[in-house]
Order: C-alpha cells, then sequence, then structure tokens
C-alpha cells in the first residue's frame, strides 16, 4: 500500500505470473461450458459421421486435461483483455512488457507454438510476441486479466463490413449467415459466432470478439439481440456444414453478440468466428 490507503501496488512480476499460468491452462483445459454444449449437441446431431466427430472432439478435449497437452496445434496468437482498477499501481515495470513476458514464459516453457511472425518476410518471433493487448480503466484497485489464445484458422474466417443504415437487422443476420456459409469447414465446426454491432469499424471488431468471451448459450440481456441471436442461431444450423464441415445438424454452438451506438450515416458489422477449441481463462489480481 502506498500513503493513500485507497492505491493498491502491484508487482509487474505478479502480473507476468498470471498472464503465464493463464495461455498455459486456456490451451490445455477447455471450459466447462464449453464442454457441456459439445456433450448436448452429440444427443442432437443426426448425421452419424457428426456424432462420431463430436466425440471426437470431447475425447480429445479429455486427453488434453488430463496429460496437460494442447487442445490443439494451433495455440494460437495472444490476445489479452485487461481491466485495470483506476486505484491499481503497477511497480517494477510497465504493463505491456509484463504481459509479453508472460507470454514468452507461457509459450516457451509450456511447449506452445509459436505462431507469431513478421507480416511481410513471415519469419517467427520465436515466443509468440507482442501479444494483443486490450485495456480499459475501471472503477477499484484490481486487476482483471482475460487470456484469449486465438487460432489462425478461425480467424482467417472472419469478416467485417460497413453496412448502410437501410440495410437494418435483417442485412446484419444476412451479412453474418453468409460470412458463416463463406466459411464452411475451414473454421473446424462447431464453431462460435460472435457478432460486433456499431460503433465505428474497429470498435465493432472488438465487440464481435469480446462476445466470444460470453458462456456458450448465454443470451444477451437485451431482447432485441437476443432474438437475433436465437434466429441466426437456427438458420446457421440449417446450413448443413456440420461438425468437422462433414455435414450434420450442428453447425454452431452458439451465437453471441455485443452492441454500441454507431454514427447516423454508418452500419459496421463485424464476425468473428471461432473454432470448436474456444479457449480463454481469467484471473483477478
Amino acid at each position: 500500500m502506498s500513503g493513500n490507503k485507497l492505491i493498491r501496488e502491484i508487482e509487474s512480476k505478479t502480473i507476468s505470473q498470471a498472464v503465464k499460468k493463464l495461455f498455459v491452462e486456456a490451451n490445455t483445459n477447455l471450459g466447462e461450458d464449453l464442454i457441456c454444449a459439445l456433450q448436448d449437441a452429440v444427443g442432437r446431431e443426426e448425421s452419424p459421421l457428426g456424432r462420431q466427430v463430436l466425440e471426437k472432439i470431447l475425447k480429445n478435449a479429455e486427453i488434453a486435461r488430463q496429460e496437460k497437452m494442447p487442445i490443439c496445434q494451433d495455440t494460437g496468437i495472444a490476445v489479452i483483455f485487461i481491466e485495470i482498477g483506476q486505484d491499481a499501481h503497477i511497480t517494477g515495470g510497465n504493463l505491456k512488457d509484463a504481459v509479453n513476458e508472460g507470454v514468452r514464459q507461457a509459450y516457451q516453457e509450456g511447449f506452445l507454438r509459436k505462431s507469431v511472425c513478421d507480416p511481410l518476410t513471415r519469419k517467427n518471433t520465436q515466443d509468440n510476441t507482442p501479444a494483443i493487448i486490450h485495456t480499459d480503466i475501471v472503477a477499484g484497485n484490481r486487476i482483471k486479466i482475460i487470456a484469449m489464445p486465438k487460432g489462425g484458422g478461425s480467424e482467417n474466417m472472419s469478416a467485417a463490413k460497413m453496412l448502410t443504415p437501410a440495410a437494418g437487422s435483417d442485412g446484419i443476420k444476412k451479412f453474418v449467415l453468409e460470412t458463416v456459409e463463406k466459411a464452411g469447414p475451414n473454421p473446424c465446426p462447431p464453431v462460435m459466432i460472435g457478432v460486433g454491432i456499431g460503433g465505428s469499424l474497429e470498435e465493432a471488431c472488438l465487440l464481435a470478439k469480446k462476445a466470444l468471451l460470453r458462456p456458450v448459450g448465454e443470451s444477451s440481456e437485451d431482447e432485441r439481440l437476443a432474438q437475433m441471436e436465437k434466429e441466426l442461431y437456427e438458420s446457421i444450423n440449417k446450413l448443413g456444414i456440420g461438425p468437422g464441415g462433414l455435414g450434420g445438424r450442428i453447425t454452431t454452438l452458439s451465437v453471441s453478440t455485443e452492441m454500441m451506438p454507431c454514427h447516423i450515416a454508418s452500419l459496421p458489422v463485424a464476425v468473428n468466428i471461432q473454432c470448436h477449441v474456444a479457449r480463454h481463462k481469467e484471473i483477478i489480481i
């Protein structure tokens, strides 16, 4: 504690240790919400081949958890959401360096595949840094960290579009459905769909990624968005893409939306697709 009893000091190495732990856990231990959704999907899938794919996915997750091995060979680019209490003071280094050190340790000591490279030369950075860091300043003196390893296959199938305001909710649903249909088997279905609506171009993309952090199957508190999620969920599962892209009823396990006001002249929409390995872990320091 400092002279101001409200101010809480947090050492940068504490942040590094937390980030390291989160990324190792996220890559080896699938969330219970997703496990339950996959188990439920097995009972609803009508295609024998589709059921077999879902059963293999569950078996793979079980082995990964027991053996403490990566659920998927693509252990992702390190995406991190951090809520920093305005009364928290980081000592011994800065936040960015602390986060990247945690990522570096996780991917090197955890034997996770390092997938980050220079965009032009394609030379690997060798330690999966730099991380993609999103920060928010909130009330309090704590720091909340959410680690989200994001695989390249599903990220490649994501998309954003600036619709005209006249497109409305029908235009939004059409764009989401077209994006998922175009993606087909590439993002390793069954997938989770995050939809960001409003804000600006970059904010819509961020909202779509944040939407993927919601527990699988949890509806939006906004009745309009909850209805849209339901309609999209049903429409996507009628595409016939199925588990592993081999046909079937279960193409998506959830559709989650986030929305904020936008400019009167625009309607930004982003679709962030997540494969069945929907990895994210969080901690509060």
